[in-house]
């Protein structure tokens, strides 16, 4: 019964630090730029975009298209460091677990 109580505590106590390491994600900031720095995102951890900037240069009203791309992209990148950051930092949590999802 005591290794039930013990295998409890450690599922509780790893709860606690995935909670604790979600919410630092959620609250960091990543930044992305195209090659360039015409345009740059800032997202939050939660996957809210903060801050968009593009340059004067960039705008281009007959060419609304390359702009419109070039934010696509500048934004997909963002995102995509927040998800491999969150695979970074809590995936030590399941690793050896062998779940199923």
């Amino acid at each position: 019964m005591g290794n039930m109580q013990g295998m409890m505590q450690k599922m509780q106590k790893m709860q606690k630090d995935m909670e604790k390491e979600q919410k630092a994600i959620e609250t960091s900031i990543f930044e992305a730029s195209d090659n360039n720095n015409l345009v740059t995102v800032k997202v939050t951890g939660a996957k809210r975009i903060v801050e968009l900037e593009i340059k004067e240069d960039l705008v281009d009203p007959e060419d609304i298209d390359m702009l419109q791309d070039l934010v696509i992209v500048t934004v997909n990148d963002a995102l995509a460091q927040v998800d491999k950051a969150t695979e970074q930092r809590l995936g030590k949590f399941t690793q050896g677990l062998n779940l199923p999802f």
